[in-house]
């Protein structure tokens, strides 16, 4: 893998981004409790600077992996569970917290199984949005940059498993 990748979201551009994120989320639950629920792996680092922004002693967070995408660049429709959640999410106001939304397939997917298992609210909470390639009518509650429709990896977001250590997020050039 040799592909060129170009600074598109700087580092600081991500911690301002995220801070501002994590004051709005705990103003918003702020006497209630809130499970963060990362979907694996993209989220990781997202969802790890997030959860240390957020002011609430009843935070707790779990994972699921899906996969959509395979070693591809474009989804492929088929949103497969790969690793469901530890916890039940009954009652509890649950946030996922994704790396990307693009199509919007995987977020409604989730959103679809997860409202069945009765929690007491159900949002996302998104690093990066890409509104112009969207399939489904979804919405992010809590967006950190909407973008325009480039192929981005850096900041938890990989280019076929790799360079997601980055701390920024770049444009993959082809």
């Amino acid at each position: 893998m040799s592909r060129e990748i170009r600074e598109f979201i700087k580092e600081e551009q991500i911690i301002k981004r995220v801070k501002e994120l994590g004051k709005q989320i705990s103003e918003d639950y702020k006497g209630k409790d809130i499970m963060l629920v990362g979907i694996l792996k993209g989220s990781v680092p997202f969802l790890t600077s997030l959860m240390w922004e957020i002011d609430n002693p009843l935070l707790t967070i779990d994972f699921m992996q899906v996969s959509s995408y395979g070693s591809g660049t474009e989804s492929s429709g088929d949103v497969k569970i790969l690793k469901d959640l530890d916890d039940s999410i009954k009652d509890k106001n649950v946030l996922i917290v994704e790396d990307i939304v693009d199509t919007g397939r995987t977020i409604e997917r989730l959103k679809e199984m997860l409202s069945t298992r009765e929690p007491k609210s159900l949002k996302v909470c998104t690093l990066l949005d890409k509104p112009s390639r969207r399939e489904c009518d979804v919405k992010a509650d809590y967006i950190g940059f909407e973008i325009e429709n480039v192929f981005v990896a850096g900041f938890g977001l990989d280019d076929d498993q790799y360079v997601r250590q980055l701390k920024y997020v770049g444009e993959v050039i082809f």
